[in-house]
C-alpha cells in the first residue's frame, strides 16, 4: 500500500476537496483523533444494533439504536455513564409490549428533562424514542417519543383534614320516667395539617406525597340516619391511592337507645339512660374520644363523644352534652369540626362545639349535627332520634 505523507492538502482550484470517489471506505485508524475546527456536517448517525435487547438490565452506549423486547419481562435501559452534548441514543418497541411490560430509564448520574428523579417510563405501546444528551443542566432531552407529558413529573406534599361521618342519637323513652338516648359520636378526625392535632389528642400525621398521573380516590362518610331505636354509626370516609397508605377515618360510633351502651367508632357514642349502669362506646385511638356514661340514679344518659374531648356523662338531672370537636385553619380561617351530640333530655341540651346536634326537649326530636363537620346527631327523650352528619 501507497503512502502520501504531507501536512496540508488543499483544493487545486475553488474551496471544495473531496476524498476518494463514491463506494470509497475511508479509514481513520484506531487511536487516531479527527479534530473539527469549523463545522461539521453529515457525521451524526446511529449504529443500529443487530441484536434485540430481551434482557432485564441493559446498559446503552452513546450513538446505539436498540430494539427492546419486552414480551417477557420489563427492562431497564441505563444511560452512559459520563455522557458528552449531542450523544444520541434510539431505542424502539420490538415487539410493540411496552404497555404491557414498560420500559424505565435509569439515569446513571445524568438528569432528564433538567430532572433526578423519578427514573422515566416508558409504556406505550409501540414507541420509539430519541434521546439527545443536552448538557448538565438539562441532561437528556427527548428529541421524539411520541408522547407530550413529562416523562419526569414531580410529586406534591399535600397535607389533610379527613372526618368520618358522626354517627346518629339514639332514643329514648317516654314511659317509664323519659328514659333518655344517647349523644352520637362524632366522626373519626385526622390531621396532618400544620402540626395541628389530630382527634383523641393524637398528633399530626406526615403530610402525603402525591404523583401527578396517579390516580386518588376520595369517599366521603355520610352522617348515620335516625333511628327509633339505637342510633346509627355514621359512614367511614377515605383517601386512596396506589402510592400511599390509605387515610381511613371511622364513623362516629351510634348513641344508645335507653337500655344500651354506647356504640364504638372514630368518637363513641354516649351510653343511654337506664336504672342500670350504660357505658359510652370507645373512640379510636388518634381520631376521637369515649362517649360519655349514663346516670343510673336519675336515668339520664351520656352525651357523645367529640374529636377534641370525651362526652360528658349524665350528671344530676341533666343529660351529658357532647364532647367538643378540634379547631383547624386548613381553609385559611379557623373552623372547629367533629362535636359529639348530646345524650337527650326533657329540654334541649347542647352538643359539643364542631357540629354536634342538641338534644330534643320532651317528646321532640334531637337535632342533626351541623353539615359538613363530622358532628354526631343529638339524642331524644322520646321513641325519635335525629341524624348525624
Amino acid at each position: 500500500m501507497s503512502e502520501v505523507k504531507v501536512n496540508k492538502v488543499s483544493p487545486r482550484s475553488g474551496t471544495g476537496l473531496q476524498l476518494g470517489d463514491s463506494g470509497d471506505t475511508i479509514t481513520i485508524p484506531s487511536g487516531a483523533t479527527l479534530a473539527n475546527a469549523g463545522t461539521a456536517t453529515g457525521f451524526a448517525s446511529i449504529a443500529w444494533q443487530s441484536s434485540i435487547v430481551t434482557a432485564a438490565t441493559h446498559t446503552a452506549s452513546a450513538g446505539q439504536g436498540l430494539w427492546l423486547d419486552t414480551s417477557s419481562n420489563a427492562i431497564t435501559l441505563t444511560l452512559p455513564a459520563s455522557p458528552s452534548v449531542g450523544d444520541q441514543i434510539i431505542f424502539t418497541d420490538y415487539a410493540r409490549n411496552w404497555g404491557t411490560n414498560a420500559v424505565t430509564l435509569s439515569l446513571n448520574g445524568s438528569k432528564f428533562q433538567g430532572n433526578t428523579s423519578p427514573n422515566p417510563v416508558y409504556n406505550t405501546n409501540g414507541q420509539s424514542v430519541d434521546i439527545v444528551f443536552s448538557g448538565t443542566t438539562k441532561g437528556w432531552i427527548p428529541n421524539s417519543d411520541d408522547d407530550v407529558t413529562l416523562e419526569t413529573p414531580q410529586a406534591y406534599s399535600a397535607s389533610f383534614l379527613v372526618i368520618a361521618g358522626g354517627g346518629s342519637g339514639g332514643s329514648g323513652t317516654s314511659s317509664p320516667n323519659y328514659r333518655t338516648g344517647g349523644g352520637g359520636g362524632a366522626g373519626g378526625y385526622r390531621s396532618s395539617f400544620n402540626s395541628e392535632t389530630s382527634g383523641g389528642g393524637g398528633s399530626a400525621e406526615s403530610a402525603l406525597t402525591l404523583t401527578p398521573g396517579t390516580v386518588y380516590t376520595i369517599t366521603i362518610g355520610q352522617g348515620g340516619a335516625g333511628s327509633t331505636s339505637i342510633g346509627n354509626v355514621g359512614g367511614d370516609t377515605t383517601l386512596s391511592g396506589s402510592n400511599i397508605t390509605d387515610i381511613v377515618s371511622a364513623g362516629g360510633g351510634y348513641g344508645a337507645n335507653w337500655t344500651n351502651t354506647g356504640g364504638a367508632g372514630g368518637s363513641g357514642g354516649g351510653g343511654g339512660g337506664d336504672t342500670n349502669p350504660r357505658a359510652g362506646g370507645s373512640g379510636t385511638a388518634n381520631q376521637g374520644f369515649a362517649g360519655g356514661a349514663n346516670n343510673t340514679a336519675g336515668n339520664i344518659s351520656g352525651g357523645g363523644g367529640g374529636a377534641g374531648a370525651v362526652g360528658a356523662d349524665g350528671s344530676g338531672a341533666r343529660s351529658g352534652v357532647g364532647g367538643t370537636g378540634v379547631a383547624s385553619t386548613i381553609t385559611g380561617s379557623s373552623v372547629t369540626r367533629g362535636g359529639g351530640g348530646a345524650g337527650g333530655h326533657t329540654s334541649a341540651d347542647g352538643g359539643g362545639a364542631g357540629g354536634g346536634g342538641n338534644s330534643g326537649a320532651t317528646n321532640g326530636n334531637g337535632s342533626a349535627g351541623t353539615a359538613n363537620t363530622g358532628g354526631g346527631g343529638g339524642a331524644s327523650c322520646s321513641i325519635i332520634s335525629c341524624s348525624g352528619t
